[in-house]
């Protein structure tokens, strides 16, 4: 039997899909997991079926409820749905779909009128301050502030993270070390926001040049990747990952955008994201002001630091703040600058 669900379609940050209450949904995992294919439309290369598209950053969704957490406005749980997988990961959580969160809590009537709430990443348990532009009581989406990856410009969407480190993995260098070798390589396993796995871009063959679908036509590089990526997340805790997107890929090479302090090639992981995800951002920023990583050499400082970080779209500013010192850092709070968009509203049918 056909079911409609009412919905948003927003953009947040360079991802999209769609956003839905809690209670509009299957309380069920398993079933909620079919319904969602059936709103995205997984098992074509195309999602021609649903309201998903080709690429991962098209295939998310968001699904939000009122918190009964104290101190907390919002739940937010993530979903990433497959393309050609019919199948829906609920491990990672998405920083870019989270600079839509507010706004839509606002216009699904989730919580009073406001433009600053606190979220929770039902995902991570990690709890995000956002703050965005309102007027008489409406999300207000036109603006000047401009991200790269997205065409046009938007009302500023400011998200500050705190609580990611050991997202997964309960710690900041899950493997226990600021360095390891996997297969030969020299890496970087850390866990800000979202498990990651480092690795130099040259070290696999690779100039750190090549766009999304040049990478992602690289089937040799992607594969001795893939076999590193499953043999980190064995040593950091996760178990066997090979049907996961946990841990993700970053691949730094030197950058080319002034004040950028690297560049990454974003891996989902078995697609090159078009410019770099928010989760993905913090951990990579985070490397590079923790000496001992496979970053390039610097001092270490406490307080907040501005990362720019040079990706295949663009490059993106990542604000991180670090308390302690260089034998035992603390990663405080990652901060980024975001816009979002309502595109439609309606009902979704299954």
């Amino acid at each position: 039997m056909t079911a409609s669900i009412p919905f948003l379609l927003m953009r947040g940050g360079t991802s999209r899909g769609p956003f839905f209450r809690r209670e509009d949904l299957p309380p069920d995992l398993n079933e909620l997991s079919n319904t969602l294919i059936r709103v995205i439309g997984a098992g074509h290369p195309l999602c021609i079926d649903g309201v998903g598209g080709s690429a991962s950053v098209q295939c998310k969704v968001a699904v939000l409820s009122a918190s009964s957490e104290p101190d907390v406005d919002v739940d937010y749980l993530f979903a990433q749905v497959g393309t050609v997988e019919r199948k829906v990961d609920y491990g990672p959580t998405c920083g870019n779909m989270l600079a839509a969160v507010g706004p839509a809590a606002v216009e699904l009537g989730l919580v009073a009128p406001k433009n600053r709430m606190v979220v929770r990443a039902v995902n991570t348990g990690a709890r995000i301050a956002t703050e965005f532009q309102m007027e008489h009581g409406i999300p207000v989406y036109a603006g000047d502030a401009q991200i790269d990856g997205v065409p046009g410009k938007g009302a500023p969407v400011r998200l500050m993270f705190c609580d990611t480190v050991g997202s997964k993995t309960g710690a900041l260098f899950p493997t226990g070390h600021r360095t390891d070798s996997i297969d030969g390589l020299r890496c970087t396993c850390i866990d800000v926001a979202v498990p990651v796995l480092i690795l130099r871009a040259a070290d696999v063959g690779l100039s750190g040049k090549e766009g999304p679908s040049e990478l992602d036509a690289r089937v040799d590089v992607m594969r001795r990747v893939e076999a590193v990526r499953v043999e980190a997340g064995a040593r950091m805790g996760l178990g066997d990952v090979t049907e996961s997107v946990l841990p993700k890929v970053a691949l730094l090479s030197e950058p080319e955008v002034e004040g950028a302090i690297a560049r990454v090639q974003y891996l989902t992981p078995t697609q090159c994201h078009p410019t770099l995800a928010v989760t993905g951002a913090q951990a990579v920023a985070s490397s590079l002001v923790i000496p001992g990583t496979i970053a390039p050499p610097h001092r270490f400082v406490t307080g907040k630091q501005s990362v720019n970080l040079q990706h295949p779209g663009g490059s993106m500013t990542v604000l991180v703040e670090v308390e302690g010192d260089a034998a035992a850092p603390l990663v405080r709070s990652v901060g980024v600058m975001r816009t979002a968009r309502k595109i439609a509203s309606g009902y979704v049918f299954t």
